[in-house]
């Protein structure tokens, strides 16, 4: 765990944000001509893309310069052997965390961004480009925060110019999904298996399976609620048993459900039982996308049928036939519903936003 960050730097740093966003708002003014225009294309570049992590970085960095400009820019750990080392992390955690989630977490709704590996180095140098992911990106950054430590006198220009680039991004992340007022199923199958065709960490098919389950839960009335866990958040740290939990009225857990975008392994069924034991859940499925894995098959039929005689319903449902039979079931009025709840899923679970631009474009298409 990092040091908290110094009260009065993170006070002054609050207040410095909350001055110069306000300036942002209020203003239409282009960007400083004291800022080269490869900067401001870096800084367009940087918070436009999809290196969520770089984002953060580059809000911290600017404005940690602008409220003590003793600090060094290009230092991210204060076990940096630069002058002007500081703790990066606690101060992003202290200040901009809250500023991101204050705005629709137009940077990408992280609680602790610089602990992802793009962060984990002590300065921005060459040394550490190899380690990066995204060199290009490594490489924006570097352009503008070596400009930010070399030119003090534009950092206030510096930051304004880093807020705009944020605010053209808020504006864009307000995404609205376009629900036709009517959609067959099968047209409904195809724009659901187009938008989850492409990889997203399971994020964009646990937004599925939870409108699909809140659809369920309303139409025929099995339960009040479902509560969906963040997706990057282990069991254990929600305190839930499963990635979504189905609640009648009382909150008492009728259904929990196991979301897996890849097929089910035998030791990843073995390890929810415990769990699912403990909390006396009688009725447990596995929303899998691929199915089992076919040397795992025999072994989880046969856990299935010992936890049946133990007291548990425990299921293992391939994803496209449960999903084609929903939307058969839920009618015209209930595919409606079912679409605009997977925007609403998509919004709660701070999704970035080329996967709400991605479902919105899908909806578009109907």
């Amino acid at each position: 765990m990092p040091k908290p960050a110094p009260a009065s730097i993170a006070e002054d740093a609050r207040r410095v944000l909350d001055k110069a966003w306000a300036q942002t708002l209020q203003s239409e003014a282009e960007a400083s001509d004291k800022i080269p225009r490869a900067v401001i294309d870096s800084i367009g570049e940087i918070v436009s893309g999809n290196g969520l992590t770089y984002r953060y970085i580059l809000l911290t960095q600017a404005l940690a310069k602008a409220t003590d400009p003793h600090l060094n820019a290009l230092c991210l750990q204060a076990k940096s052997k630069l002058k002007g080392a500081f703790d990066a992390r606690s101060l992003c955690k202290d200040v901009v965390v809250d500023f991101d989630r204050a705005n629709e977490s137009v940077l990408g709704g992280s609680g602790d961004p610089y602990v992802s590996k793009p962060a984990r180095i002590p300065e921005l140098a060459d040394r550490f480009r190899k380690d990066q992911k995204d060199r290009k990106g490594f490489d924006r950054l570097v352009v503008a925060l070596e400009f930010l430590e070399s030119n003090s006198p534009c950092v206030e220009d510096f930051l304004l110019c880093v807020l705009r680039a944020v605010r053209k991004r808020l504006d864009e992340v307000r995404v609205g999904y376009p629900i036709p007022k009517r959609v067959s199923a099968p047209r409904c199958y195809g724009v659901v298996s187009g938008f989850l065709s492409e990889r997203s960490g399971g994020l964009r098919m646990q937004a599925i399976a939870v409108a699909l389950f809140r659809t369920i839960g309303s139409r025929f009335q099995l339960f009040a609620n479902v509560h969906s866990a963040n997706i990057n958040a282990a069991d254990a740290a929600t305190g839930q048993v499963a990635d979504l939990e189905c609640r009648c009225a009382s909150g008492d857990v009728v259904l929990a459900v196991e979301v897996k975008d890849r097929q089910l392994t035998l030791i990843q069924a073995q390890e929810k039982v415990p769990a699912i034991r403990a909390k006396g859940i009688t009725e447990f499925v596995f929303l899998v996308q691929g199915g089992v894995l076919q040397c795992d098959s025999e072994s989880i039929s046969d856990l299935s049928e010992r936890e049946f005689a133990s007291g548990q319903n425990f299921y293992v449902c391939e994803f496209n036939g449960f999903l084609e039979t929903c939307l058969v079931l839920f009618g015209e009025d209930g595919r409606r519903d079912f679409l605009k709840a997977a925007g609403e899923a998509l919004d709660e679970s701070k999704a970035d936003v080329q996967h709400r631009r991605a479902w919105r474009d899908c909806l578009a298409s109907l």
